[in-house]
């Protein structure tokens, strides 16, 4: 298939004469007309028809037309991305993530990535609140959970594990063995979370438990929540990244490892785009590599997708 005799066939439907769609193009009206009718050949079928006034497309033109568009916007876009592909990122990336994984996974990448591109500036806004990107100005934003319905575009980039912990010295204060026994102990309540006080275990296919905690303290940010465990409040259920390397030093220990709490995605969404300028890629792609060299926490973390 001749592309270019489809783009010389949409010019006529949209121009409505041979002429006009010759001018339009910077090319001679013979071969216009005869690209197009070699285009009808092609096919089988009349795609115009021409008066002396005026050319109108058949029924098989004016559905044929719009397929040209289509495909016609898919070789533009096709070429728009290589050139894209190869433009160094400039101008100013803003990030909108969670404090918990901006502070622990985002923030190591926007470095490297701000040493790599110089041209380029960052901003990265941190908090626990859920941005409107499209008014809010955000190229991007790390999400981490489990997504709302969205008109967004999104994209999985990795997953978490969610542990309940506690600090080295807390966790010699008191005995558990089943997930129940756990109800009855201080509990730090992060109250970013939707259902702060509720939590889902699991063991193998079979055995799950619900149980709620008591809260003895609540507060509203995970980084602050991880702070208040370290320094003995209680327990409470944090996500691998942030207490990785926690519980490597021995500061905090994680209760019950053999139930499962349930594992999240973390995503990087986009407001709604036929494609990303250099900046928005080439910052996924390093923050992707860096999410899959991240090393296992109790049985691993699964890589990103």
């Amino acid at each position: 298939m001749n592309l270019n005799r489809l783009a010389y066939f949409a010019a006529v439907v949209d121009a409505g004469s041979f002429t006009r769609a010759a001018e339009r193009l910077g090319i001679t009206k013979a071969v216009v007309s005869q690209q197009v009718a070699r285009l009808e050949r092609d096919v089988g079928t009349t795609l115009l028809i021409r008066t002396t006034r005026r050319v109108h497309p058949t029924e098989a033109g004016r559905t044929f037309h719009a397929r040209c568009l289509q495909v016609l916007q898919q070789a533009e876009d096709a070429f728009d991305e290589l050139a894209q592909a190869a433009t160094e990122p400039t101008g100013t990336l803003r990030i909108a993530a969670p404090n918990d994984y901006g502070t622990s996974a985002v923030v190591p990448v926007v470095t490297a990535f701000s040493a790599r591109y110089p041209a380029c500036r960052v901003e990265l806004t941190l908090g626990d609140e859920t941005i409107d990107l499209a008014s809010g100005g955000m190229d991007l934003a790390i999400r981490v959970g489990w997504l709302a319905d969205s008109s967004l575009q999104a994209r999985r980039i990795g997953t978490f594990r969610q542990f309940m912990v506690c600090g080295a010295e807390f966790a010699g204060r008191f005995t558990a063995a089943e997930p129940q026994d756990l109800a009855r102990l201080p509990f730090v309540a992060n109250m970013a979370l939707r259902e702060p006080l509720l939590w889902q275990f699991s063991r193998g296919d079979d055995e799950h438990r619900a149980v709620r905690m008591q809260a003895t303290i609540a507060i509203d940010a995970t980084p602050a929540v991880l702070a208040a465990v370290r320094a003995g409040a209680g327990l409470s259920v944090l996500p691998d990244f942030l207490v990785r390397d926690e519980l490597a030093a021995g500061r905090l220990v994680q209760i019950l490892p053999e139930w499962q709490l349930p594992s999240g995605g973390i995503y990087t969404v986009y407001p709604a785009a036929r494609f990303r300028p250099p900046k928005v890629t080439r910052f996924i792609e390093m923050l992707v590599a860096a999410e899959q060299t991240m090393g296992p926490v109790g049985e691993g973390r699964e890589g990103a997708r």
